[in-house]
């Protein structure tokens, strides 16, 4: 009898397929339609006049672009901070998506990514490596390679992250001396 061994978790491939729908009525001008996930998590009206206009109460292809990867950068900001024994308390990001008329047709031009994070005992030099790493490697970034992509981030360290780092800095380094 032969035993296949299973690689350890770190190296199986994690394949995932993700769905999303898109649903329209009518012409361009006067239609419109609906947006939703597989996760039926999102179902949301979109319309030409909420892509080209603001203040409208639905949305368009460049939000949702711009949630996504505002989503993606932050769970890869964190995953990057937490590899490197940061435990960040919180990281807000949003993302401004530039839509514009190039000559007969529309183009997403580029997007700025800008975050704030509040991550005690870390450097601003450090911190900045660390948003570099996440912005190279977060999936969408990779997905939106022909756009310029600009992160700007900005490190906030709070009283109350400080003291709470206190105690989860002696717990890592209760772990350490244990191991």
């Amino acid at each position: 009898m032969t035993t296949i061994e299973r690689p350890p978790d770190k190296l199986r491939k994690i394949a995932l397929q993700r769905r999303a729908q898109a649903e329209w009525q009518g012409d361009l001008l006067h239609g419109s339609g609906r947006l939703t996930v597989g996760s039926g998590a999102l179902n949301v009206p979109y319309s030409l006049k909420s892509r080209l206009e603001d203040g409208q109460s639905a949305t368009n292809p460049e939000e949702l672009l711009g949630a996504a990867h505002a989503g993606c950068f932050t769970m890869a900001l964190a995953a990057q901070l937490s590899r490197g024994q940061f435990a960040p308390i919180q990281i807000r990001t949003a993302a401004n998506v530039a839509f514009e008329k190039i000559g007969d047709a529309f183009a997403i031009t580029g997007i700025e990514l800008v975050t704030s994070t509040d991550v005690p005992d870390i450097d601003d030099a450090t911190f900045q490596k660390f948003v570099a790493d996440a912005k190279q490697n977060c999936p969408v970034s990779k997905a939106l390679a022909a756009i310029e992509i600009r992160v700007k981030a900005t490190l906030e360290q709070t009283t109350r992250s400080r003291s709470s780092t206190r105690l989860a800095r002696a717990e890592r380094d209760n772990q350490s001396m244990s191991v």
